[in-house]
């Protein structure tokens, strides 16, 4: 069978192409009063570019191992390894739970443990809560379905953790200019809030690299903690002061994660043969 040969400048060209012709045009829509509703539909439309790209790009690959890869990532529930999720979870559980502790000290209060009274955003219409699902679904379609592996194929794990956090925040940056975002209240409030939502995505990144190998490569097991992550960090009444301290609290984890796991993210053995490499990490 012949190697397929991962593209991942050409995938990452095709989806910031697509995905920011979309939300630059939402971004001038939303500021219109004839939006009614078509800023939202643009942010679809951006938010699927990359999972549209992965789909096709593996599809039209004419790679039969690279087809069987992403079918296998979708849907094999016996690559998933539960105590690995549950790990995850209850660690980014307590990532929120310390990051509320230490904002005590700089005046923050104890009522962030509570639970906010609805999501803060959503689009066209679509209930917040599907919002929030449809989101991570379709997003690890993309990053999940060729993206992560289109870099790995050519680094380490701990490597390509670094590459994908750096281009998943640049990815985000028009939703900045999109009237009603929750990127769009964080410009609002400050250019500091911007920069720490860009510099968060990257330990965020680490932790779900590890969830990902960890569960064989399972764009499921990854669906199911981008689920959680999401669901937390909108539902729990965190102020935004507080989560400038959850991103330290986030990088430090990510550092006791890779370093409880350093086969797992520098090993190399899988460069060049990702699509054949099944040892145990």
């Amino acid at each position: 069978m012949e190697q397929y040969q991962y593209r991942p400048v050409r995938f990452y060209v095709t989806c910031f192409a697509v995905t920011w012709a979309f939300w630059i045009t939402a971004a001038f829509v939303s500021r219109s009063e004839h939006d009614n509703g078509i800023s939202s539909l643009l942010m679809l439309f951006g938010l699927i570019s990359p999972a549209v790209t992965a789909v096709i790009t593996v599809l039209t690959s004419g790679n039969k191992a690279l087809k069987e890869d992403l079918k296998r990532k979708l849907v094999g529930f016996y690559r998933i390894r539960p105590l690995n999720i549950v790990a995850a979870v209850v660690v980014f559980m307590g990532i929120v739970a310390l990051s509320i502790l230490l904002s005590l000290l700089a005046g923050q209060s104890l009522n962030q443990f509570a639970f906010t009274e609805d999501f803060s955003f959503s689009i066209g219409g679509t209930s917040a809560l599907l919002t929030i699902l449809l989101a991570a679904v379709i997003e690890e379609v993309g990053w999940r379905g060729y993206g992560e592996d289109s870099v790995a194929s050519y680094f380490s794990w701990f490597t390509e953790s670094i590459i994908f956090g750096f281009v998943w925040a640049i990815w985000h940056l028009p939703l900045f200019w999109i009237e009603g975002t929750y990127h769009y209240g964080l410009k609002e409030l400050g250019i500091g809030y911007v920069l720490n939502f860009l510099i968060s995505v990257n330990p965020l990144g680490f932790l779900t690299t590890w969830v990902y190998v960890k569960n064989n490569r399972s764009m499921l097991a990854c669906i199911i903690f981008h689920l959680f992550v999401n669901t937390m960090q909108e539902k729990i009444a965190m102020t935004p002061q507080t989560k400038c301290v959850e991103t330290i609290v986030v990088l430090l984890a990510a550092v006791v994660v890779v370093l409880t796991n350093k086969k797992m993210f520098f090993e190399k053995e899988h460069i060049g043969n990702l699509l054949e490499y099944n040892k145990e990490l």
